[in-house]
């Protein structure tokens, strides 16, 4: 019996797809890169996992491990070998159990961010990892790269509210840690090894999540301020007057909302104007009390109010209900899909001390009109954990994948090595997949990748699991 008759075995034919549109699980989400895969496997369970990985492994196949292909490193899409295969999990997609006194929910890799939020809310409580792909990423893509999203400034990354794991390993052996013990000292923490690993240690079949209680009130402003300067004296004033009631804190420039405006007329921005001196930034605030809407309102607005004596803001809108509060996140959510219409574009997603993201972006903005004239900027992202969505466009009339071809690698030079010179990381919520694995050696310690290197050998010496991702 070959490979794909003992994988059809194992989870049934219908279920293993080796012949028509496999785009879905081939193409990357940005369509930069598509791959060919020997098979798609769906697996419905942990067992049925072990069982294709054994098979792979006693073939020499090696396995790319795949949630709901989100992802933005091209870390989940098959190599053009037509030799691999891509092990879906999006079957595996089942809520398996909410521990309210515990305050935890266990669900398969495969469901849905969205889902697990909606199961976390029906039982009266908050699960607050949230990024723009949620209605399509799946929990374990989401720890596979320890995503971040618009709360990680309360709440922290995926691997800060993950409590246990369930993995295969590259030996086809189940590793069950789904405890959802809040201390555990016994040993190495197998789960922070896991979780962040992007598939190449071993494939995340489950997990148990930390939730949290409902807020009592959500309130959200969205400010105009002069400089990005300001805009991290906003973010100090704001942790000053709502400390750990401050969940969100993100700043874009004038140009990526100028692309909101252009490209989806039908949303409205808020204080955005065709001159952009006149507030090249704003910025959106998210406060969650747990005592009162009146009492957050109250403390929003005393912020709010210090801000614009203080001159940190320019002006500043406070949503009055529920519907003006999605409005104004759905700005911010917009802004990459409209960047994606204005069309193709050099992404980047860097993390820097937030004292010294000025800095930053003032000299890189330089240095890249100086060599790129007329190249767009569109700077946004998570000001208030160091993390922001560098992009880069090409210059007006210009044509995107002529730009990427010619410039693409001298862009991402003159990033990584000013990201690098202000002590930053190349990337802070995307990962590394294949897209910056050539990059990683060049701003990352020798030490580093050789404990890094020995982890890998040591847990897949095969090299069956997503082999060329990463390092």
């Amino acid at each position: 019996m070959d490979c794909i008759d003992s994988l059809r075995a194992i989870v049934g034919a219908q279920h293993v797809l080796t012949e028509g549109d496999l785009s879905a699980y081939e193409q990357d989400w940005r369509k930069r890169a598509r791959g060919k895969a020997l098979a798609v496997v769906r697996p419905a369970n942990t067992a049925q996992v072990a069982q294709v990985v054994q098979v792979c492994a006693q073939a020499g196949v090696s396995i790319v491990a795949q949630g709901g292909n989100t992802g933005l490193v091209m870390g989940s899409i098959p190599d053009d070998s037509g030799s691999q295969v891509v092990l879906s999990l999006q079957r595996m997609n089942a809520v398996r159990s909410i521990d309210s006194a515990n305050m935890t929910i266990t669900v398969d890799a495969g469901c849905i961010l969205q889902n697990l939020q909606a199961a976390a809310e029906q039982a009266g409580f908050l699960f607050p990892l949230s990024l723009a792909a949620e209605g399509s990423c799946t929990i374990g893509g989401n720890l596979a790269t320890n995503a971040g999203g618009t709360q990680v400034l309360r709440y922290g990354n995926a691997r800060d509210l993950c409590l246990g794991l369930e993995v295969v390993t590259a030996q086809g052996q189940v590793w069950d840690g789904l405890s959802g013990l809040r201390k555990d000292n016994t040993g190495y923490d197998l789960r922070n090894l896991m979780v962040g690993s992007e598939g190449t240690l071993g494939i995340i079949t489950a997990a148990t999540m930390k939730l949290y209680p409902q807020p009592a009130a959500r309130l959200t402003a969205w400010a105009a301020v002069p400089s990005l300067a300001h805009a991290v004296q906003l973010l100090g004033l704001a942790q000053q007057h709502l400390a750990s009631g401050l969940t969100g804190f993100e700043v874009m420039g004038q140009f990526a909302l100028s692309l909101v405006a252009k490209h989806f007329t039908q949303q409205r921005v808020p204080l955005w104007s065709s001159d952009a001196a006149s507030a090249p930034y704003c910025v959106l605030l998210e406060n969650s009390d747990f005592e009162s809407e009146a009492h957050a309102r109250e403390r929003f607005e005393q912020l709010m109010e210090q801000a614009m004596e203080a001159d940190i803001i320019s002006d500043a809108v406070i949503a009055e209900n529920i519907a003006q509060a999605k409005a104004l996140w759905h700005v911010r959510e917009s802004i990459p899909l409209a960047q994606a219409e204005e069309g193709l574009n050099i992404k980047h997603d860097i993390s820097i001390a937030v004292s010294r993201i000025p800095e930053f972006v003032q000299t890189t903005d330089a240095l890249l009109r100086q060599q790129i004239p007329g190249v767009r900027l569109v700077n946004f992202g998570h000001l208030g954990d160091g993390n922001l969505h560098y992009n880069v466009q090409c210059p007006e009339g210009a044509d995107g994948a002529q730009f990427l071809q010619h410039h693409e690698s001298q862009v991402n030079k003159l990033v990584y090595d000013s990201v690098l010179a202000h002590g930053g990381s190349i990337s802070a919520e995307h990962g590394i997949g294949s897209l910056k694995r050539d990059e990683l050696p060049h701003y990352k310690s020798a030490v580093a990748l050789d404990m890094m290197r020995a982890v890998k050998a040591a847990l897949d010496p095969l090299g069956i699991l997503n082999p060329a991702r990463v390092i």
